[in-house]
C-alpha cells in the first residue's frame, strides 16, 4: 500500500456522520467486493491489502471510543494493530537502538524486563466460546423442543490440515516482529510514555507467514475453510429465562487449539396469557356478573399444552366470586426441571359487568333489588342537595382547576422530576 494515509471513512464508502448500522452494512459490502477469494489469482495480493483495510477501517469506525480518537486524532491515535497507542512508528527497538547502541532486543533488554528471548505470550488453549441470545415461546418451555438449524463455522482445512501452505513448502519467518508473533510499540499517556505488547499485524500474530505461491489452494493460507453443519439443541421442559444450553465443541476451530463451545442463553418470549414466576403461572379469567353471582361450569384458559382448564363454581351453595379474586389450581404451573413436580396456576377473576346495550325491563330491575343483597343503611344528614353528574369522569382532569397551576393528581411517570414555578 502506498504510504499516504487512507481516510478510513473512504475505504468503507460512508460520511463521517454515519451511525454504526450504516459502518455495519458498509463493512459487509466492501468485505464481500474486496475479498480475495472473489479475484483472480493474479489480484489476490491487492485485494488481500484492500481487504486488511477493509478489516481495519471496520474495526475502528463500529467501536465508539476509537472512533472519537480517530476523528480526533487522526491514525496518528493507533498503534498499528487497530488499538489506541502512538502509531504504528516509532517502533521500540528502533529508538532503543538509537539511544544505547543496541541492535535490537531480541535478548530482551537487560536490568528493564523486556520480552526475554523475544518469547510470544502463550495461545489460549481453547478457542472462543460463541455466546447467542434465543428467544422461546412459553409453551415450548412448557411442553420442551427439540430445535435444528443450519450452522456454518470455521473448521481445520483438510487439505493442509491447518498448515497454511502446501506440502511441501516453508513458511517464511516475519520479519516485522522477528518471528515472535508480537511486537513492543510506545503508548503515551500524559506526559509519560509507556510500551505496549500486541499482536503483530504484518503476519497476524503467526511469527511467520507463506508467500502467495506457497498458500494451501483450498483455505489461501487462512488455515481454516467454512462448513456448513446442520445442529441440534433440546430446550428441556420448565427451562426458563438465563438457562445456558450448550453445544460443546461446537464453536469455530483454530488450529492448535481445542474448539469452545456454543453457548445459547435463554430468553423468554412474552405470552398474551400467562405470567410466569419461578414455575408458577397466573392469569386473568373473564367471568359475567351472572356467573359470579349464580355459578357456571365451563372451560377458563387454554393451557399452554391446549388443554382447556375447566372450573365448576360455586365449590359451596351460595358462594360468589369478588372482583379480584384469586383461584389457586396447584400442579398447574410450569414443570419444575430434572422433576415430576409441577408449580401452581394462580387465576384472577376479572367481573364483566353488563354494557350499555343491556337494557333490563323495570321488572327485571324490580326482582333484581329483591334478589340481590340490600345496600347499607342510608347515611343521616340535616340538609340534602340532589346533585347532577358527569358518568365518564376523567382522573387526569383531578386537580386541574388548581390556582396555583399544580396539580393534586400525582402521575408516577413524572416521579423525580422537579416541580415548576407557577406563573404569578
Amino acid at each position: 500500500m502506498s504510504g499516504v494515509e487512507s481516510d478510513l471513512y473512504e475505504v468503507l464508502g460512508i460520511s463521517n456522520s454515519a451511525p454504526k448500522d450504516e459502518v455495519r452494512k458498509a463493512y459487509r459490502k466492501a468485505a464481500l467486493a474486496n475479498h480475495p477469494d472473489k479475484v483472480p489469482e493474479a489480484e489476490r495480493e491487492e485485494a488481500e491489502v484492500r481487504f486488511k483495510a477493509v478489516q481495519e477501517a471496520y474495526d475502528i469506525l463500529y467501536d465508539d471510543d476509537k472512533r472519537h480518537l480517530y476523528d480526533t486524532h487522526g491514525m496518528s491515535a493507533f498503534n498499528g494493530s487497530g488499538e489506541p497507542g502512538m502509531g504504528a512508528g516509532p517502533d521500540l527497538d528502533d529508538i532503543l537502538a538509537q539511544m544505547f547502541g543496541m541492535g535490537g532486543m531480541g535478548g530482551g533488554m537487560p536490568g528493564m524486563g523486556g520480552m526475554p528471548g523475544g518469547s510470544r505470550p502463550n495461545k489460549p488453549r481453547r478457542s472462543p466460546n460463541e455466546e447467542q441470545k434465543y428467544e422461546v415461546k412459553m409453551e415450548d418451555l412448557y411442553k420442551g423442543k427439540t430445535v435444528k438449524f443450519a450452522s456454518t463455522k470455521n473448521v481445520i482445512c483438510s487439505l493442509c490440515q491447518g498448515k497454511g501452505g502446501k506440502e511441501k513448502a516453508q513458511a517464511k519467518t516475519c520479519a516485522t516482529c522477528g518471528g515472535q508473533g508480537v511486537k513492543q510499540v510506545l503508548n503515551q499517556m500524559g506526559q509519560f510514555l509507556t510500551t505496549q505488547t500486541v499482536a503483530c499485524s504484518t503476519c497476524n500474530g503467526e511469527g511467520q507467514f507463506f508467500s502467495p505461491k506457497d498458500k494451501c489452494k483450498k483455505c489461501k493460507g487462512k488455515k481454516t475453510t467454512e462448513e456448513r453443519k446442520i445442529l441440534e439443541i433440546y430446550i428441556p421442559r420448565g427451562a426458563k429465562e438465563g438457562d445456558k444450553i450448550i453445544l460443546e465443541g461446537e464453536a469455530d476451530q483454530v488450529p492448535g487449539q481445542e474448539p469452545g463451545d456454543i453457548v445459547f442463553h435463554i430468553v423468554e418470549e412474552e405470552h398474551p396469557t400467562f405470567r410466569r414466576a419461578g414455575a408458577d403461572l397466573t392469569a386473568t379469567i373473564d367471568v359475567t356478573l351472572a356467573e359470579a353471582l349464580t355459578g357456571f361450569s365451563r372451560v377458563v384458559v387454554k393451557h399452554l399444552d391446549g388443554r382447556g382448564i375447566e372450573l365448576q363454581h360455586p365449590k359451596k351453595a351460595g358462594d360468589v366470586l369478588s372482583p379480584g379474586q384469586v383461584l389457586k389450581v396447584p400442579g398447574e404451573g410450569m414443570p419444575i426441571k430434572r422433576s415430576e413436580d409441577r408449580g401452581d396456576l394462580y387465576l384472577v377473576v376479572d367481573i364483566k359487568f353488563p354494557d350499555e346495550n343491556w337494557k333490563p325491563s323495570a321488572a327485571v330491575l324490580e326482582r333484581l333489588k329483591e334478589m340481590l343483597p340490600k345496600p347499607d343503611p342510608l347515611i343521616q344528614t340535616d340538609t340534602v342537595d340532589e346533585v347532577d353528574y358527569d358518568p365518564n369522569g376523567d382522573l387526569d382532569d383531578f386537580g386541574a382547576k388548581d390556582p396555583s397551576g399544580t396539580s393534586a393528581w400525582e402521575d408516577d411517570d413524572d416521579e423525580g422530576e422537579p416541580a415548576q414555578c407557577a406563573t404569578q
